[in-house]
């Protein structure tokens, strides 16, 4: 039997996905390198991770949509047969005035936010045959208003609630699953918002910390939540902003 322990980090090309992905190599993992759109992204993480000795395995798949969920875990039962981290981590989403928004923004940034994590648990649970973790990665919209964020923030709120389910049903297969949110971090996904830099700025000013979140932070946090030491955190979501979320 394999005893080689496997990780899926959702897109992983960049950001937060790739530094999880490089850091989960270092602690040992081989991985499953997901991306949608950048495959030159995804290749060069792969890259990085066989250059720290670790099989990296890219696959191409929007995981906004359930076909290609399940092709991207029967390749993934096909190579490697067994899985033990699901990293939650790609993301997409519509950013407009509520007034502007329309059923196409709304159908895209639920599926890839919210529909993903439900359909990509079920799929990564039927190959945790010795339990796992799945940590997903949401944002202060969830929970605060933020400006052009309504459909973004309405679908992490939909992810940390299907976080708490998915934590109390999955636990009789011993799957821990929990969520980390974080403040802005300066993130490729950042560029596509039509305030960037008030949000920044705020961030940069208002945090208690004295500084903005950096990717690390979020990385630290998420491996801590991947890690024997947390296993009694269940359901959660941990918020990584520096305190700033603390303001009125």
């Amino acid at each position: 039997m394999m005893t080689q322990k496997v990780a899926l980090v959702t897109g992983s090309s960049r950001g937060i996905g790739k530094a999880t992905a490089i850091r989960l190599a270092k602690e040992g993992y081989d991985l499953v390198i997901n991306y949608a759109r950048s495959k030159t992204g995804a290749l060069e993480t792969a890259a990085e991770i066989e250059a720290l000795g670790r099989k990296a395995l890219v696959v191409k798949a929007n995981v906004g949509d359930v076909d290609k969920i399940k092709q991207l875990f029967e390749t993934i039962k096909n190579e490697y047969g067994r899985l033990d981290v699901f990293v939650n981590n790609a993301a997409s989403g519509v950013q407009r005035p509520l007034m502007e928004l329309e059923e196409s923004h709304w159908d895209w940034t639920m599926n890839i936010n919210s529909k993903a994590l439900l359909f990509c648990a079920q799929e990564a649970a039927k190959l945790m045959d010795q339990g796992g973790k799945i940590v997903s990665i949401s944002s202060l919209g969830s929970i605060r208003y933020l400006e052009n964020y309504t459909v973004v923030g309405v679908s992490k709120a939909a992810l940390e609630a299907l976080t708490r389910y998915l934590a109390v049903e999955l636990a009789e297969k011993n799957i821990i699953v929990n969520a980390v949110s974080g403040g802005a971090v300066d993130t490729e996904a950042l560029k596509h918002f039509p305030n960037r830099e008030e949000l920044l700025n705020e961030a940069k000013e208002k945090t208690p910390a004295g500084r903005m979140v950096e990717i690390d932070d979020m990385v630290n946090a998420i491996m801590f939540l991947l890690s024997d030491q947390s296993s009694m955190i269940r359901g959660q979501t941990i918020i990584v902003d520096g305190g700033i979320s603390l303001l009125v």
